[in-house]
């Protein structure tokens, strides 16, 4: 069974930085692209970036954009989402995913994920 383990959350001060990483297990990992996602309470949860497995092309939903970059490392099944400056409103439970083939780059969007998810780290950012 295929496991994502997010790790890296915590608690920061408005303008800090986090590094989240997810590591894959049981698959072939250059096979998929991935994607992090956040959930607040009470909304649903949205795509914040993603990276494709073919081109390393990437997408970020646009409040991130300049702040958080994604990347991958193919050997380690690991995907990195660096945040800075992070804002309160950034604060969410963020996951992490594999996600079904795109035909094409990750320009303007993420493809659907797979619906397993793993258990998710906490980022707060607050004074």
């Amino acid at each position: 069974e295929v496991q994502l383990q997010a790790s890296g959350g915590g608690l920061m001060q408005p303008g800090g930085s986090l590094r989240l990483s997810c590591v894959v297990s049981d698959i072939d990992f250059e096979d998929y692209g991935v994607g992090w996602f956040r959930q607040v309470p009470g909304k649903e949860r949205v795509a914040v970036s993603c990276i494709n497995y073919s081109d390393n092309s990437t997408y970020y939903e646009d409040s991130v954009k300049g702040r958080f970059t994604i990347s991958r490392n193919n050997a380690k099944k690991t995907v990195v989402l660096e945040m800075n400056n992070l804002q309160p409103d950034d604060t969410a439970d963020y996951y992490c995913a594999l996600l079904t083939w795109k035909r094409g780059p990750y320009d303007d969007s993420c493809p659907m994920p797979y619906n397993n998810w793993g258990q998710g780290t906490q980022v707060t950012v607050s004074s």
